[in-house]
């Protein structure tokens, strides 16, 4: 049986075979991927990763500017209406770490590598603004590329909106998306979740004093070594009872530092870790605590204490109606078997945190485990032998793209 004939045809969704056209581009997105993962930089001053971006865009209709303190990106595409303007975000930088992939575009550089996938950022988005320029005519409004480095613990987002990436298009962003690959997790699988989503990372610095003497008499020095780790057993302590277990946090002293040698009791001991949190409440309340902590049990011993608490990044935070929004495009543009609520947030850290807390918008992960791999098994971001999978890297242009024809109809 056949319907009616004489029935306007019913239009399509704006990301109809966006899905397909992401994967057409895919030979210009593994070249530049390649690329930029032979020739890792690491911090943020990146001249060669720039440059491969700048190239990657050549002949796109697009206002590009270069970063004055650091060799970010900014390119900005105006739609064929004026309207709202929305950001999407790359980040550029890689790891000191010397890659054991035997991959055939390995990194030349042995002191550098992009293990957490940075050079698939770069890749995607730069894809992304090439099937978004395709789609002008679509577009009311503009759209901002924020092609970032130092985002590996250099705070290269808050130089870029020192700089005015939110302001790039004339007006302030209205919404903000970004997309991080993950080795352990189903290759072409996007996963996010509302609320916190990464945790703050703050990190600490003790320095414990006392009397330095010979290892044979003790009790004609004041030794630091005792104090130190007591306050090891005290700072855990602090977590469990003063921190409530449904707005949790996580600290780890991850070094310890005291002595010469075997027969002098040392002046000085150090305490070094990390502090994780999930919301600015507990993340202010640890960082409050933990240098009375230390102080108290450094004077319980009779020693001086030096603490220092050096502030990370922010909680990554999604909002929650953005989110929601991302997870329905997601379903559209990659299938509904192809998104995932993330129940927990990751304790890991981002400083795209920067751009959240100043602009409503979203993060989200792209699986990208090797085919044939268990995702546990798999070397995960940050190991020298991690892998993705580059048949992912259509779903995350795709999924950019989409963010911004959606926010911009």
């Amino acid at each position: 049986m056949t319907g009616p004939t004489d029935l306007p045809t019913l239009p399509g969704t704006p990301f109809d075979g966006l899905l397909d056209d992401a994967r057409a581009l895919q030979d210009r997105t593994i070249a530049l991927r390649r690329a930029v993962h032979r020739h890792p930089e690491q911090g943020l001053h990146l001249p060669r990763t720039q440059a491969a971006i700048k190239e990657a865009l050549d002949g796109l209709p697009l206002e590009i500017t270069e970063g004055k303190a650091t060799t970010s990106l900014t390119a900005v595409l105006r739609g064929a209406r004026p309207g709202p303007a929305v950001l999407l975000r790359g980040d550029m930088d890689a790891l000191p770490l010397t890659e054991e992939t035997g991959l055939d575009f390995a990194s030349e550089d042995p002191e550098s590598m992009h293990a957490c996938g940075h050079d698939t950022h770069v890749a995607m988005l730069a894809s992304a603004a090439r099937l978004l320029a395709q789609r002008r005519d679509r577009l009311t409004g503009s759209v901002v590329f924020m092609f970032q480095p130092g985002e590996e613990g250099h705070h290269g987002a808050r130089f870029m909106i020192h700089e005015g990436v939110l302001d790039a298009a004339g007006t302030r962003v209205e919404r903000a998306f970004g997309v991080h690959i993950l080795a352990n997790a189903r290759s072409g699988l996007l996963q996010l979740r509302p609320g916190p989503l990464m945790a703050s990372a703050d990190s600490f610095h003790v320095r414990v004093t006392g009397k330095g003497g010979h290892g044979s008499a003790p009790q004609h020095t004041i030794d630091p070594v005792p104090a130190a780790a007591a306050m090891v057993g005290a700072l855990h302590t602090m977590i469990t009872r003063r921190v409530s277990v449904f707005d949790p946090a996580v600290l780890s002293v991850t070094r310890i530092q005291a002595g010469t040698t075997t027969n002098i009791i040392p002046e000085t001991a150090e305490l070094e870790g990390t502090i994780r949190t999930l919301s600015e409440q507990t993340r202010t309340l640890v960082r409050t605590e933990l240098p009375k902590v230390c102080e108290q049990v450094g004077a319980a011993y009779g020693c001086r204490v030096v603490a220092d608490v050096e502030p990370g990044y922010p909680v990554t935070v999604n909002d929650d109606r953005i989110a929601a929004e991302v997870l329905e495009l997601g379903a559209a543009v990659l299938g509904p078997d192809n998104v995932e609520l993330l129940p927990d947030p990751l304790m890991g850290a981002e400083d795209f945190s920067y751009v959240l807390q100043r602009v409503p918008g979203a993060y989200a992960f792209l699986g990208a485990c090797p085919p044939g791999v268990d995702p546990a098994e798999a070397a995960a971001n940050h190991s020298n032998r991690v892998l993705f999978d580059e048949d992912a890297m259509p779903s995350g242009v795709a999924m950019l793209a989409a963010f911004a024809l959606d926010a911009l109809r």
